[in-house]
């Protein structure tokens, strides 16, 4: 049986019959209407953000299956904190976040993220927010960082 791969980058809750699906699909003789109707179902919770999708058809019954990654971290702090992007300087501030939106984050991207605990995922978030120019409960990611590795602030 031969499978067909397609993948693409769609705005959670809005894929539609057009590109990148579409045109892949189309000559494969599959329902698309019904992959675009599956693909908006799995990706709603994720509206106003761009998502990974995996389509995979197996070309000889016309079967599908419809995978859908998880959005980039920063996409998620940028949600979280309702910003569009982050600082454009490295003196300006982007926005402030708390440990417990943090965690959030980090449960969100469990599956796709290293490390085996909470709070060595929801570091790999603050460093994101260090990139970002986005503080962590009023002070700069690093310093946070900081004070999780001496215990004086807890992820747990």
């Amino acid at each position: 049986m031969t499978e067909v791969v397609v993948n693409g980058l769609i705005e959670g809750g809005k894929a539609t019959s057009g590109p990148p699906f579409g045109p892949a699909l189309g000559p494969l003789g599959v329902n698309t209407a019904k992959i675009v109707e599956e693909i908006n179902a799995k990706t709603k919770a994720f509206e106003g953000i761009k998502v990974p999708v995996k389509v995979t058809v197996i070309k000889e019954t016309r079967e599908f299956k419809v995978e859908v990654g998880s959005p980039t971290t920063s996409a998620l702090v940028l949600k979280e904190l309702g910003l569009q992007k982050g600082a454009k300087t490295k003196d300006e501030i982007a926005g402030n976040i708390t440990i417990e939106q943090v965690k959030k984050i980090a449960q969100a991207k469990q599956a796709s993220m290293y490390g085996n605990t909470l709070e060595a995922k929801a570091k790999q978030v603050i460093g994101t927010c260090k990139s970002m120019n986005i503080t962590v409960e009023g002070i700069d990611a690093r310093e946070m960082l900081r004070k999780i590795e001496a215990k004086e602030v807890s992820l747990k």
